[in-house]
């Protein structure tokens, strides 16, 4: 049985149609599953940042490196061959960066500055119809910037101590005052039992007085 020429090149349509759907979907499975992670999240001045790639699949041609928002020579910071005698080939967008690239497709970033911010895209090629991509945004901070709730615990001390200053002022304005008082009311007590004493010191003098007079008669 002869299958007609128009259904076979509808056939083959149909096939050729499913194949190219089903790399396309591959390809997007593979690539959502690359990624990139940041070390340190939050890098600062003058430190070290690793850019580690996850998901490289386990053999590739080749990987380029690029920083900003579009993939070309110009912001192609280095390309990495592995299996040749010198793999790290720099790019336009290097510069004076200190950059190392590794085997995984990682890449190293010595001493990081703040010029050093921006988009940051990995294309790992597996073969001539198939390129892996994935980017990172990276702020490199200066480093040891005040941040405002730094500043929180600092206040809180100072208005600590200058409540506990006025508290203690308070105190020994209040201790002073009583002392005072106390001392005030210790000598009156004392000059009120000076003054009761001398009238019971007459009565005896006055009799010791008159005694030479009755034994003198």
């Amino acid at each position: 049985m002869e299958i007609p020429m128009g259904t076979q090149g509808c056939f083959s349509k149909s096939l050729l149609l499913s194949a190219s759907i089903l790399v396309l979907w591959m390809l997007q499975g593979s690539q959502a599953a690359l990624y990139i992670q940041k070390i340190p999240e939050q890098p600062q001045k003058n430190q070290d940042l690793l850019l580690s790639v996850q998901g490289v699949p386990d053999t590739f041609q080749d990987f380029n490196w690029y920083l900003g928002e579009e993939t070309y020579g110009g912001t192609r910071l280095f390309t990495y061959i592995p299996g040749i005698q010198r793999p790290q080939r720099d790019g336009s967008a290097m510069g004076q960066r200190d950059i190392v690239g590794f085997p995984n497709g990682s890449m190293l970033l010595r001493r990081a500055q703040p010029t050093d911010s921006g988009t940051y895209q990995v294309a790992i090629t597996i073969n001539s119809e198939w390129t892996m991509k994935a980017k990172t945004e990276v702020q490199v901070a200066e480093k040891n910037k005040e941040l405002p709730s730094t500043h929180l615990p600092t206040n809180a001390g100072i208005l600590a101590a200058t409540i506990i200053g006025s508290l203690a002022a308070g105190a020994l304005l209040i201790s002073c005052i009583a002392y005072l008082l106390v001392t005030r009311n210790w000598r009156g007590q004392s000059h009120r039992m000076a003054t009761t004493e001398k009238p019971e010191l007459g009565p005896a003098h006055d009799a010791a007085g008159t005694s030479p007079g009755l034994c003198f008669r």
